[in-house]
């Protein structure tokens, strides 16, 4: 594959948080230009054979996904995995042991909600889910919009469901050391998503991207929808300082959501090793 490339390796569906089904996304992304294609839903795979089938209809090239939940430093830190067997039973297996600790937060989220007198929440976010066992934040957050709480969901972010908010509630993902090996052992590559969005001082980033190399994690996101491009600029001067491959991804979730569209992105910077680099092999 020729590089520059217009690679969108991080984005979602209906099979976790995103509102299209999977074929839209894909018909989204090739009407918006993008080469290089990637679905990688919250802690599940179950997407993967749509979203195959729906790249090779439209001429697509695309690489297996996933974005995977894990908590580092009592914080949530999202790993994405491209490129590798989605039908390995250690991946599956790890990723639904992930998933199970989903229902009894979204409860909790729920009642602390009505707490803060919005009654039926749970109920309300239900409505907004394609996957029961993947209940999260963003089907909450639509229900709060469409009764009318909050004009957006970004209005809904900035007021609950963030730490210190009402309806708040912590989850203990799966290990750092876990999620790479899931993705590695099924033969992928493990890319740190959206680093700048996780707020960490110099000092924690360091042992997170000490960690995440030592478990076998070789890239990083550079290049995302929620990072400016100074932010751009640092993460690509980190990922040559750790010799780490660069993915680029817009974190799609929806056209009404969403501040960066599907292949909308600015290309990665210079002298980088782009991700699809090392999965040429892996490409459908």
């Amino acid at each position: 594959m020729n590089f520059p490339l217009n690679a969108d390796l991080h984005c979602h569906s209906t099979t976790s948080d995103g509102t299209l089904p999977p074929e839209e996304v894909a018909a989204r992304a090739h009407a918006n230009g993008v080469d290089l294609w990637s679905l990688t839903d919250h802690d599940e795979v179950g997407g993967q054979p749509r979203a195959l089938a729906a790249a090779q209809r439209l001429g697509l090239k695309y690489l297996t996904g996933v974005e995977i939940s894990v908590t580092f430093a009592d914080s949530t830190v999202h790993i994405v995995g491209l490129g590798f067997d989605h039908h390995d039973p250690s991946l599956i297996g790890g990723l639904a042991d992930t998933r199970d600790g989903r229902g009894p937060r979204a409860r909790e989220m729920a009642a602390q909600l009505a707490k803060a007198g919005i009654e039926g929440a749970y109920e309300g976010a239900l409505k907004y889910v394609g996957n029961p066992h993947l209940i999260a934040r963003p089907h909450f957050a639509r229900y709060l919009v469409e009764i009318g709480v909050c004009k957006d969901t970004p209005e809904v972010f900035r007021k609950y469901l963030t730490e210190g908010k009402p309806g708040y509630v912590p989850h203990r993902w799966a290990k750092l050391g876990d999620a790479v090996r899931w993705i590695t052992q099924a033969g992928g590559v493990a890319v740190v998503a959206h680093p700048a969005r996780y707020h960490f001082s110099a000092t924690v980033e360091y042992a997170l991207f000490t960690e995440f190399k030592q478990h076998g994690g070789l890239g990083v996101e550079v290049v995302t929808g929620s990072h400016s491009a100074a932010e751009a600029a640092r993460y690509a001067d980190l990922a040559r300082e750790l010799d780490l491959v660069a993915s680029r991804g817009s974190d799609f979730h929806s056209p009404e959501e969403s501040h960066t569209d599907l292949g909308q992105l600015p290309p990665l910077p210079a002298e980088l090793t782009p991700v699809w680099d090392l999965l040429a092999a892996r490409v459908h």
